[in-house]
This record gives structure tokens, sequence and C-alpha cells, in this order.
């Protein structure tokens, strides 16, 4: 039984984070000053989210295709 709560926390780690803990981190960030735009009542949260979502994408694909070339 004590296996079990250590693989769970594992399997999330690895979802999580994967291999691109830079990406989890923004992610988390994001969601930090999405919370900071929501309550300021900043009119530039509605469109704060889908651009930075986009801009962790474009990274993270760069990244990727970086590493693969190598």
């Amino acid at each position: 039984m004590s296996r079990w709560p250590r693989a769970v926390a594992a399997f999330g780690y690895e979802f999580v984070v994967g291999e691109t803990p830079e990406l989890a981190i923004g992610v988390a960030l994001l969601i930090v000053a999405a919370w900071a735009l929501a309550r300021s009542r900043s009119p530039i949260g509605f469109w704060f989210i889908p651009g930075a979502v986009t801009l962790l994408l474009v990274l993270s694909l760069w990244r990727g295709t970086a590493q693969a070339r190598k």
C-alpha cells in the first residue's frame, strides 16, 4: 500500500513536468498572473491568457525542434 502514493506522485510529476520544467513553471506563472489581472479588473486580462499560451507553445516547439536537429 505504501508504493501506491509514491507511484501516483511519480506519475503526476512526469505528466505535469515531463521533459520541460520550464513549461510547467511558465504555466504556473501564467495562472498566477491571470488571477492577479482578474482581481485588478484590468482590460488587458482578456488578451493576456491567449497571448501567453501562444508564446509558451511557440517557445516549447522552438526548443523541441532545436533539440531534434542536434
